[in-house]
C-alpha cells in the first residue's frame, strides 16, 4: 500500500516569533485557519448564490453556501468513519474542502463565469473550479515568495501554501484546460496550464505511480465535498425559492411537463437514463409527501376507500393550504430541509481503493442519487434559468465583458489598482497580462464589480478619493 505525503507544503516558513509554540495545531488545523481568514473567502459574502445579494440579507450567498457545504461534508465524513474508523477519510480536510470549493467563483453567478471564459477563450480559458485552485495556490498572499516570477516567466507564488491533501480536495476535474480553444467550444471544467506543475506535484505526493492511473484523479475528500455541494444545492436553493415566493410545493409537483422533460434530459448527462417525466413527478411528490398524506388519510377515514375521490375539492384545498404553510412558515421549511439533508447524508457510501486509499470512491446509493439530481436540475431549470434571474445575470455578463475589454486593450491596464498594475507589468507576455486582468475581475464581489464598472463608464462615478 502507498503511504502518501499528505502534509507536504511547497515552502515551510517559520511564521511565528522565535520561541512561539506551533505544536498545538495539526497541519490541517493550520490550513483551516488560513482559508477562513483569507480575503478571498470573505469576499464570498457578496457573490451570488441564487438570488442577487442586494435583494435581501436573508437569502444564501456564496459564503453561507460554502459554510453549509463544509458542515455537510464533515458530517458525511464523520458518518462514514463511525461505520468504519479505519476508513481513509479525513473529516477536517472535508470541512476545508467545503470552505474553499467556491472561493474562485466570479461575480454574477454562472453568467459571470461564462463571460470571463469568453474573454479568455484564446488565453487559457476561465472556469470556477480552476480559479479556486489558482486562488489557493497562487493568488492569496499568505506567504511571500522570493520572487513573483522567475527568469523563465514561471509563477513562483505559493498562495496559502496549503498541504497537498487539502489542495487535492479542491481539484474536482482532472483535466488541463487548453490555452487555445475553438470559438464555438463551451466552457471546459478542469485546471489551468499555469497550475499544471502544482497538480503534478500533488499527484506525486498522494498516489503511487500517478501516470498509471486508469481513472481521473479525485481524492476521497474532494468526492465527499462534491456530494455535499449537490446536497446543499438541491435542498437550500429550493428553501430560498420558497421564502422568495418563487415556488411552493404545490406548484413544484404540478409543474408543466416541458419542465420535467428538461430535467430528464439533464439526468441523462448524469448517466441516469431510465427516469421518465412521470417518475420525476413521483419523486417530487414523495419529497413533499407530508403535505399530501395527511389530507388523503383523513378523507379516507371519513368516507371510506371505496367512495374516496382523490381530486375532490376539499382534499385539494387542504393540500393547497398545507403547501402554502410549508413555503411560508420557517419552522416547516427548516424541518423539511433538515429531513432531506439527513436522508441524503445517510445515502452516502464508500468503496475502498486498496492500492491508493486516498482515491477511494464515494457515492450516493441509486435512490438517493436520483432524488438529489432531480431536485438539483429542477432548481436549475426553474430558478436559475428563469427570466427574472436571467435578466439580472445578463447585466453581469455585459459588465464583465466591457470591463475586460477596457482593461486589456489600448493601455487600459493603467486603470488597474496599483498592486494589480505592478503584477501586470512584471512580464510582457500576453497570456500573463490577460490572466492578471482575469484574476482581478474574478476576485470582485458583485457590488465591487458594479462600482468599478461605474467608475469606468458611468456618468456619475464614485469619488476618486475612494480607493480602488
Amino acid at each position: 500500500m502507498f503511504f502518501p505525503n499528505d502534509c507536504f507544503r511547497f515552502k515551510e516558513i517559520n511564521r511565528l516569533p522565535e520561541g512561539a509554540k506551533t505544536d498545538y495545531r495539526s497541519e490541517y488545523s493550520r490550513d483551516y485557519a488560513r482559508v477562513l481568514h483569507s480575503p478571498s473567502f470573505r469576499r464570498l459574502q457578496n457573490k451570488t448564490q441564487l438570488f442577487p445579494g442586494q435583494e435581501s440579507d436573508f437569502f444564501r450567498n456564496r459564503l453561507t453556501h460554502s459554510l453549509e457545504v463544509s458542515q455537510i461534508a464533515k458530517s458525511i465524513a464523520i458518518k462514514l468513519k463511525s461505520e468504519n474508523p479505519e476508513l481513509p477519510v479525513l473529516p477536517e480536510v472535508c470541512e476545508i474542502a467545503g470552505l474553499v470549493h467556491d472561493i474562485g467563483h466570479p461575480p454574477f453567478g454562472h453568467n459571470g463565469e461564462a463571460a470571463l471564459d469568453k474573454c479568455m477563450r484564446d488565453k487559457g480559458g476561465f472556469e470556477g473550479n480552476a480559479q479556486t485552485l489558482r486562488v489557493i495556490t497562487r493568488l492569496e498572499k499568505k506567504e511571500l515568495p522570493d520572487a513573483i516570477i522567475d527568469n523563465d516567466n514561471h509563477d513562483c507564488r505559493i498562495g496559502l501554501n496549503l498541504t497537498a491533501r487539502v489542495i487535492a480536495s479542491a481539484l474536482k476535474y482532472d483535466k488541463k484546460i487548453p490555452i487555445l480553444r475553438d470559438t464555438t467550444s463551451g466552457l471546459v471544467k478542469g485546471y489551468y496550464e499555469s497550475e499544471s506543475e502544482i497538480v503534478k506535484k500533488i499527484k506525486e505526493c498522494l498516489v503511487e505511480n500517478p501516470a498509471t492511473l486508469d481513472r481521473p484523479f479525485k481524492t476521497v475528500e474532494c468526492a465527499i465535498m462534491d456530494i455535499a455541494d449537490d446536497i446543499a444545492y438541491s435542498t437550500y436553493d429550493v428553501e430560498d425559492a420558497f421564502k422568495a415566493e418563487f415556488l411552493t410545493p404545490y406548484n413544484i409537483v404540478a409543474v408543466d411537463e416541458t419542465i420535467l422533460e428538461q430535467v430528464c434530459e439533464k439526468l441523462k448527462k448524469d448517466n441516469i437514463t431510465d427516469i421518465t417525466v412521470s417518475d420525476c413527478r413521483g419523486r417530487l411528490l414523495s419529497v413533499f409527501a407530508d403535505i399530501w398524506q395527511e389530507p388523503i388519510r383523513r378523507q379516507k377515514t371519513i368516507i371510506g376507500d371505496s367512495d374516496f375521490e382523490y381530486n375532490s375539492l376539499n382534499n385539494m384545498l387542504e393540500m393547497f393550504r398545507r403547501s402554502n404553510r410549508l413555503a411560508n412558515d420557517g419552522f416547516h421549511r427548516t424541518r423539511l430541509t433538515s429531513k432531506l439533508v439527513n436522508s441524503f447524508i445517510n445515502g452516502v457510501h464508500i468503496e475502498i481503493d486498496n492500492t491508493n486509499p486516498v482515491l477511494s470512491r464515494v457515492y450516493l446509493d441509486r435512490e438517493t442519487l436520483v432524488t438529489v439530481n432531480i431536485l438539483k436540475h429542477f432548481s436549475y431549470v426553474v430558478l436559475i434559468n428563469s427570466s427574472r434571474l436571467r435578466v439580472a445575470e445578463s447585466r453581469g455578463n455585459e459588465i464583465i465583458n466591457r470591463m475586460f475589454d477596457q482593461l486589456f486593450t489600448g493601455g487600459g491596464h493603467a486603470l488597474l489598482p496599483e498592486d494589480t498594475k505592478l503584477l501586470y507589468n512584471l512580464s510582457d507576455d500576453a497570456l500573463w497580462r490577460a490572466r492578471v486582468i482575469c484574476d482581478y475581475i474574478a476576485g470582485m464581489t458583485d457590488r465591487y464589480a458594479l462600482e468599478f464598472f461605474g467608475r469606468l463608464f458611468s456618468e456619475n462615478p464614485q469619488t476618486i478619493f475612494k480607493p480602488l
